[in-house]
């Protein structure tokens, strides 16, 4: 299926494309995902779901195919595989930064193909989430942009042992080849909550149609018996 969103951040174009292709910044302000490790141009972390009762987790890899700084237009290919193995999400998704009077627009066009129980939902539905996710992550975006505006008093010392610091992670990452990524486990993005009314008239019904089904079968047994 093919989604399409914009949105737009209040600084220079320069700046947004600068954080929006830095995906080891900009993976935690993503509901439920986590980046867990880097290497090379290879992204590899989670996404977790939740639809009532039922949470799913897509671990995979996000690699760019095309990043071009002049023109600010990005591609990315990413695919994930539920753990259970009861689906997969895969994706290929073209960002574009225009400016604006008052920051920079972006264009998310993603092509989305999704197969399993988080596929159930439909089209209509998976834009809907697909925005509202969306509204969140420019939200979380935002917020941590202002961040990185206001001022910080670093002392001279502390400047320097950040600056030692730093050379000593990257060399690590160099040798090792692998960059291990310390962020926080995210919690499952609920997609019921998330969607409201949409997701539930077309969950609901089968989660109680599986209920009516197990009610069934006890009477069937506990008579037999």
């Amino acid at each position: 299926m093919d989604l399409k969103n914009e949105f737009e951040v209040a600084v220079p174009i320069a700046k947004a494309w600068e954080v929006l292709t830095d995906l080891e910044r900009i993976a935690p302000c993503m509901p439920g995902a986590q980046l867990q490790e880097v290497e090379g141009e290879e992204y590899r972390g989670l996404v977790k779901v939740k639809v009532g009762p039922i949470t799913a987790q897509y671990k995979g890899k996000a690699t760019f195919v095309e990043k071009d700084d002049d023109n600010y237009r990005a591609e990315l290919k990413a695919d994930g595989r539920d753990t259970r193995g009861q689906g997969n999400a895969n994706a290929t998704i073209v960002a574009a930064l225009a400016s604006t009077e008052t920051g920079t627009k972006v264009t998310v066009d993603t092509d989305l193909a999704v197969t399993g129980k988080v596929a159930q939902m439909g089209r209509g539905v998976m834009a809907d989430v697909s925005a509202k996710l969306l509204d969140q992550f420019v939200e979380n975006l935002e917020a941590m942009l202002e961040a990185d505006e206001a001022p910080l008093e670093t002392s001279d010392e502390t400047a320097s042992d950040n600056v030692d610091a730093d050379t000593e992670s990257d060399e690590a990452a160099v040798t090792s080849g692998v960059k291990v990524i310390n962020q926080p486990e995210p919690e499952p993005v609920d997609l019921l909550e998330t969607a409201g009314a949409p997701v539930a008239k077309r969950v609901v019904p089968a989660v109680v149609g599986v209920l009516v089904l197990l009610l069934i079968w006890r009477w069937l047994r506990n008579r037999n018996n």
